[in-house]
């Protein structure tokens, strides 16, 4: 199957998840600076990232979209309608568009376009800063298997991806999006265990770091349940057990998975 270019490559409302994108396809050889423009709302700031990052950056969003092959919707999920409609009359099926934004579904993204454009939804999360991303995609109605395999490509690049069928991208946004806040919640928490036990904050922060890093990239490469690795740490009548039963008197397990529930919720309601 012939491959689908990435480049050049349109990045619509470069934000805090947009720089990032396109700061890792640059540092990894996926895009050169001179094939990537992106758009933000005003010219003062245009002009700032366009300095600071070394690419073009535009306000108006019909000039960036023009010649280019995939364009990366970055907008907040309020702002996505506007945005398609305002590229729409601009864009012909030979380009791809693929949309980070949150709880719009490509159906609808497709009515705003007026065309039949191939989209791709994303679900990307901010540890693809480092390129340990998690990201799920859905296909919408035009996108071809050719679609998928370039907008896979895109987010490889910055970590994992896993194809979905969108029904489940509302759970994807509260578990791996949203994930990353509950996580450092926990190494907060853990860090500041080790200080409560005397140990220095840098140093206490750097167990807890490393300790959650290797911990994941166990269950990642053994592909063995986490249920099953606990039990392997959790010696009889040793010290782990006893840090478990204070885990479940306070909860943590249930609470942890009420704060996703609760994520995906918001996630069905922001469109609301």
């Amino acid at each position: 199957m012939r491959e689908h270019p990435v480049a050049p490559l349109a990045i619509l409302g470069l934000g805090k998840l947009g720089t990032i994108l396109l700061q890792a396809y640059i540092r990894e050889g996926l895009v050169q600076p001179k094939q990537t423009v992106s758009t933000v709302a005003h010219t003062d700031h245009a002009s700032e990232l366009a300095r600071s990052l070394g690419t073009k950056v535009l306000v108006g969003n019909q000039r960036a979209v023009q010649g280019a092959r995939v364009i990366l919707l970055c907008v907040k999920p309020g702002g996505v309608e506007a945005v398609c409609r305002e590229i729409g009359p601009k864009l012909n099926k030979n380009q791809l568009v693929i949309s980070v934004a949150a709880s719009v579904p490509t159906s609808a993204i497709e009515q705003y376009l007026g065309a039949e454009v191939p989209v791709v939804r994303a679900m990307p999360n901010t540890p693809c800063q480092v390129s340990c991303g998690m990201t799920a995609i859905s296909p919408g109605r035009f996108a071809s298997p050719r679609h998928l395999q370039a907008t896979r490509r895109l987010f490889d690049t910055v970590g994992r991806t896993v194809v979905l069928d969108e029904k489940h991208m509302n759970a994807v946004t509260g578990l791996s999006a949203s994930g990353p806040a509950f996580i450092y919640i926990i190494l907060e928490s853990l860090a500041e265990a080790g200080v409560k036990v005397g140990l220095p904050r840098d140093i206490a922060t750097l167990l807890a770091s490393q300790t959650a890093l290797g911990a994941s990239k166990v269950v990642l490469d053994t592909g063995h349940h986490p249920a099953l690795l606990k039990d392997a740490v959790t010696t009889p009548a040793g010290c782990t057990i006893d840090g478990i039963l204070e885990l479940e008197e306070g909860k943590l397990r249930v609470t942890l998975i009420k704060a996703v529930v609760k994520a995906v919720e918001r996630a069905g309601e922001l469109l609301g």
